[in-house]
């Protein structure tokens, strides 16, 4: 189906080959999963299926791809969209209309389908994504996770051969993200979709994999993810584990792993995980029955909670449960309809913005829409000056992230690791006692997250209080103090994370569903466990 013969491509000829020699054929009504750190070139590879290389992105190309016998170099890309459907990391900005149905539709308007096919097939992925409930919603209004569902359903309406997912489940919660591959899973197999998806989340997809291409500094490799993730140098914990335990062959699902954890056990009987950080930071923030509606929906129920300094608390739950809204109130960008929040006693929302910055600090899903000057050190002056401080401040706080950026480049050209560095550092600077991120680690690879989480260790330590809305259930295992699960826009879990992802199974760690009813949630635990009994 998919053919890339001795591929190459690079931006311009100062820059590095981003693919090269690469020489692989991707099979018909194949799942197959390309993983890689970030720039090893996997959003390349995609775009270079869907024909956005070489006719927009310009630079050098070498090789060829062909799509079902069509090379993409002598194929435009109106000719491309009856054979491949592309989702990219933010689906927002593929949008061109402004209702659910009415995007869902778009696509197949353009390629001249008849109106009797289109019902049927809007009809089809309203139900496969489960959709219909927010079929005549506006967009806009949608959360993060169900615009990537729209954007995916847009994309499978029109009937491609081949679908092309870059971080598809990136914004979904759990859940939400076993529906979507779930469904790409039963294209698949009962109507020989193929489906390519670049992935960070391994945990998520390997177990939907037929195969997996791994792409990095070792060279290439394309084999079954058991085959792949011997060899890996990062893998998802339930390899990782694997590997402590000399499972063999690796086992890439919860399932598998549990049948062959029996030895496991025994190594770990009579051992116990660490316990928690003691909590003792005075209080940062109080929310009190607050509500919060947008219209006639309401966001937020009722909601009460404490945050303390020194504490780093995770905020679950499915797409739409108001994880968002919570933040946007803390951050003092709302006000509350009733209830109260207070910030180190005052409400954020009468702050004035000289005032507030101080106090809180908010890192959107999409930390490029904090940046907006021309160069990674522009960005740095403008937020010592606009925030009043000596000059100087932001890029000793990006220092401080180990961040190791070129101060000429353009904040767009960056990472997504780098650039929520770079947002970081910016919000950081300002000294806030409550740090809150939306979906931090979207679009981080292992090494980046892992950074991340050594990052906001050592703010807890120092004493600031963080707040994180994230579906990673890794994430909150690994470095979450406290773990609150919103449904509906109320709290129906909440308290010390162990506790709490261990009894909420959707929101549960590889770790602990494999090792369960015991109590460990990390290999981290694992690790230090057994060494200390030897």
């Amino acid at each position: 189906m998919i053919r890339f013969t001795s591929f190459g491509f690079r931006y311009d000829q100062e820059s590095r080959w981003i693919v090269r020699d690469l020489n692989v054929e991707i099979l018909d009504g194949e799942f197959l999963v390309v993983i890689g750190p970030t720039g090893s070139g996997k959003s390349t590879l995609l775009r270079a299926i869907d024909g956005l290389i070489p006719h927009f992105s310009g630079g050098e190309m070498h090789g060829d791809v062909t799509i079902a016998g069509h090379s993409v170099r002598n194929t435009t890309p109106t000719e491309l969209a009856g054979l491949v459907g592309y989702v990219g990391q933010n689906p927002a900005q593929s949008f061109v209309t402004d209702r659910v149905e009415d995007e869902i539709a778009y696509a197949m308007e353009n390629l001249g389908i008849d109106a009797v096919t289109m019902r049927r097939r809007v009809e089809d992925v309203l139900d496969l994504l489960n959709l219909h409930e927010v079929r005549d919603e506006q967009l806009r209004a949608l959360s993060g996770g169900q615009q990537q569902r729209v954007a995916i359903a847009a994309v499978l309406a029109a009937s491609p051969r081949v679908l092309v997912l870059d971080e598809p489940t990136s914004a979904l919660d759990p859940g939400s993200a076993e529906e979507v591959l779930s469904s790409l899973t039963r294209l698949v197999h009962d109507v020989g979709l193929s489906v390519v998806i670049a992935e960070h989340r391994l945990e998520r997809v390997l177990p939907f994999a037929d195969r997996v291409l791994s792409l990095g500094n070792d060279g290439v490799e394309l084999g079954t993810p058991s085959e792949v993730m011997e060899r890996a140098r990062i893998a998802p914990p339930i390899v990782e584990l694997g590997r402590i335990a000399k499972w063999s062959p690796l086992p890439v699902t919860v399932r598998a792993a549990r049948r062959m954890a029996g030895p496991l056990f025994d190594e770990l009987s009579g051992l116990e995980p660490p316990e928690g950080q003691p909590v003792a930071g005075p209080l940062v923030a109080s929310i009190d029955k607050v509500h919060l509606k947008y219209g006639s929906f309401g966001a937020l129920n009722g909601v009460s909670w404490d945050l303390l300094a020194g504490t780093i608390t995770a905020l679950m739950g499915r797409n739409g449960s108001g994880k968002t809204s919570l933040l946007s109130l803390l951050s003092g960008m709302r006000e509350t309809n009733k209830g109260t929040i207070l910030l180190e006693g005052t409400n954020p929302a009468t702050m004035k913005p000289a005032q507030r910055i101080h106090r809180v600090g908010l890192v959107p899903q999409d930390p490029g829409l904090l940046l907006y000057c021309q160069s990674v050190a522009d960005e740095c002056e403008t937020a010592d000056r606009e925030h009043g401080l000596e000059a100087g401040t932001t890029w000793a706080e990006l220092e401080k992230l180990d961040a190791v950026l070129d101060a000429d480049r353009h904040p767009r050209d960056l990472s997504e690791g780098q650039r929520l560095q770079l947002a970081l550092a910016v919000v950081l600077a300002a000294r806030p006692t409550l740090l809150l991120l939306d979906e931090p680690t979207r679009g981080l690879d292992y090494e980046a997250k892992w950074s991340l989480c050594c990052q906001l260790t050592g703010l807890r330590n120092q004493g600031v209080a963080i707040l994180l809305s994230t579906h990673d259930v890794e994430l909150a295992a690994s470095i979450a103090d406290h773990t609150v699960v919103l449904a509906g826009g109320e709290i129906i879990a909440g308290g010390e994370t162990r506790s709490v992802v261990r009894q909420t199974p959707a929101f549960a760690p590889q770790v602990s569903k494999i090792l369960s009813p015991e109590p460990w949630l990390t290999v981290h635990e694992i690790k230090a466990a057994l060494a200390g009994r030897n």
